[in-house]
This record gives structure tokens, sequence and C-alpha cells, in this order.
């Protein structure tokens, strides 16, 4: 299917910000589109928003719907499905598609609880359907980049890692005010029902997780300890969510997060403390890398200006990162782009997929895909219940791997 534009389900996104940042990344190279969806659990909700979309789409009443519509037309057959409704209802919608052998994009956190992720994880396993996770900002070439310095060595052996997460815009109490904006994707995220056990933890720090064991290379080995709390009064779930661990090298690591730290939109951050040397990057300046060395220099790499050979300090670039830029050096590249770079590697394992299963077989390694995986949902979900267990016994308790 080489030259065949590929045909995307959308579940879920009436009237949220997610949706159009799935739809612009999933279109960036023009070689897929949203074709169909069930994009609301209300019908007359969900025709409204699919009328409402810049171009035709088909909208159905349910995934069984859809699913059906595909066996009876397969004009109507999609390629893969894209998930981004609330945590409570990802596993039972993701399992439909999988078991019908259509791979998946999903939102973070993964699931409702860690037993989810797990079914997850091991039916596409068995069944051997790539499942990509939408932890954006692995898709930065800076983030990349950062990646390629500390795996390969550069700033010496990974000593202190601090990963956070802040954010402003749960300050109020939102999901208690049906005119404020923001209401309704507060009132989900914050509610046990729908969220599962954490609301910071797993909305925001699940991000600063997979930022840490990316750019390291490292896993979590113990958390020793965790504070996990509702800051504003009478919230159900967490909006403050701090850990300190200790790290599968040895290293010590801060990951943490908030939502009521007033003035902070979408700081994503992450220092890493090397015995060489320091790296720092930060999601709201994502175009700039900084480094800093133990002989006093303080570098500054901005993508678009890294010379794919012969930099004094990284020497070589390998051939992924000299050829992944999609603008130019000063024009800068964003939260959609770094989407992009996710789904371009997941749309071209789809693809080869498609066309030859048994020589693509599902891979759980995100260097190796270039999106992150099941295997990275898994640890997302295990890490929010181990902190939340070092909260409740206030003791250190061992991560124990990710496996299902």
């Amino acid at each position: 299917m080489k030259n065949e534009k590929l045909k995307v389900a959308l579940i879920g996104g009436a009237g949220a910000f997610i949706a159009e940042a799935h739809q612009r990344a999933i279109h960036a190279n023009s070689t897929a589109q949203i074709t169909c969806g069930v994009l609301s659990r209300s019908p007359a909700k969900g025709l409204e928003a699919a009328s409402a979309w810049p171009y035709p789409i088909t909208p159905y009443g349910s995934i069984a719907e859809l699913i059906q519509a595909g066996r009876d037309d397969g004009r109507l057959a999609v390629d893969y499905a894209v998930i981004v409704t609330p945590n409570n209802v990802h596993a039972e919608q993701a399992l439909r598609f999988i078991t019908e052998g259509i791979p998946v994009f999903l939102e973070k956190p993964v699931t409702f609880d860690l037993a989810e992720a797990q079914t997850l994880a091991r039916l596409a396993q068995d069944r051997n359907v790539p499942v990509g996770v939408a932890h954006t900002y692995v898709g930065h070439w800076t983030t990349k980049l950062a990646r390629h310095i500390v795996t390969s060595g550069k700033i010496g052996e990974v000593r202190r890692v601090d990963a956070t997460y802040y954010q402003g815009w749960l300050a109020d109490a939102l999901e208690t005010m049906p005119d404020a904006g923001g209401y309704q994707q507060a009132w989900w995220r914050t509610n046990p029902e729908t969220a599962g056990a954490s609301c910071c933890g797993g909305d925001i720090g699940t991000h600063a997780l997979m930022q840490l064991r990316y750019v390291t290379g490292l896993e979590v080995k113990t958390v020793k300890f965790a504070d996990v709390r509702a800051i504003v009064r009478g919230r159900k779930l967490d909006d403050n969510f701090t850990t300190f661990c200790e790290l599968s090298n040895g290293a010590v690591a801060i990951v943490a997060a908030t939502q009521v730290a007033i003035g902070h939109k979408n700081g994503l951050r992450i220092e890493v403390n090397g015995s060489e040397g320091t790296i720092i990057w930060e999601q709201e300046k994502p175009e700039e890398l900084h480094l800093f060395t133990r002989g006093g220099q303080h570098l500054v790499y901005y993508r678009g200006a890294v010379a794919a050979k012969g930099d004094p300090f990284i020497g070589d670039l390998p051939s992924s990162l000299a050829s992944s830029g999609f603008l130019p050096g000063g024009h800068p590249e964003g939260f959609h782009d770094a989407f992009s770079r996710l789904y371009q590697s997941f749309q071209r394992h789809v693809r080869a997929w498609k066309d030859d299963p048994a020589s693509n077989p599902v891979s759980f390694d995100v260097a190796a895909c270039g999106y992150p995986t099941l295997h990275d949902g898994v640890a997302g979900m295990r890490f929010i219940e181990v902190a939340l267990r070092a909260h409740r016994d206030g003791k250190p308790v061992d991560f124990g791997g990710i496996v299902w």
C-alpha cells in the first residue's frame, strides 16, 4: 500500500483541543487522513461534531458499527484508530480494534489502571498489532538529541535527574464550575470514576517519567518517597505529585508534577547531571538544548543548526538525527511538529506491517520504533501504582520491572 493514503478512525475528541492536535499530526505529510469516527458517546453530539469537521468524514454511533461497516464495505475499512477518550474507556475501546487486527494510537495514560494496560500489551503482542502511545514530547528533535548525548556517554555516567512538569490550570476547582472554560476537561480528570487513581500523576506525571526514561535510557528501580495529594480543597484526586526515586544504574531522580502552580502553563523540563556534564531541556523552549561541561563550557544546541559531522563535543550525528528535521533552522518547530514526528514513525510501521506482518513484528522498543509503545504505557501505569503505594505506606517501594 505504498502510495495509498492511510484511512484513520478517530474515537472521541468532540470539542477537545487534543483532537485537533492529533488531526494536524496525522495529516502533516498528506499520507493519512481521518475518514470516520465515533466522536462522542452521545450520537447526536458525535454527528454534530462530524458535521463541523473541516472536511467530510463518516460518523458512527459506536465502534461496533464502525467495524461492521468495514466488514460490509472495504472502502470504509480503516488502517488504524486513534483513541482520545477519558481513561476509563481506553482499554475497552482499544481491545475492540486490536482484536480485529486494527492498529491503535492511544492517548496517555493508556488505561484506567495497570491491569488493563498489561492486558492490552499482552493482546497486542499475541496478535502482533502495532500500538502507539501519545507521549508527544519524545517527538521533539532536541529530545532525541538529548537522548543521543546521554546514552552515548557524552556527559559521563548519569548521577542525578530532575524530570518535572508544572502547570497552573487547576489552581482553582474548575471541575465545580460548569460555566468555566476547561470545566469538562477538569471534571473527568479529577473524577476517580473516569481518570483512575491519579489526576496529576496520570495526566502529566507520566510525561515527566517518559522524558526521564527516554532521554537517559534508564528505568526506575525504587520509589524511595512519594507525596501525592490534592492541594485544592475538596478535590477528589491529586493535583500535586512528587516522587524521589533510585534509577536502574543507582542514580537518584526526582519525578514531580503539579497542576496548581499559578503562572506555569506547560512546563515540562528535564535536567540530567552526569559525571562529565549536564544537559537541560525545557518543553516551552523546544528548539534548544543546553549543555554544561566539566571544563566550564555552556553550549546551546539549536535544532536546525547542529552540524551532521564533526561537532567538537557531540561528534557525528547518527543518520536518524541528521535527517529528521521538518523545517530549516530559524523556522521554529513546536508541539504539532513533535506530534507529527511520532505519527510519521507510527504510520511507516503500520504501512510496513500491513504489507508484511510477519517481517514487521510488533516492537516495544521506543528507540527502535521512533514512537512510544505499550511498554511505555505499562511503565506509566506501574509508576502511578508504585508512587501511590509509597505515599500510602510511607516507605520505599520497588518498581518491580515492566511486565505483563
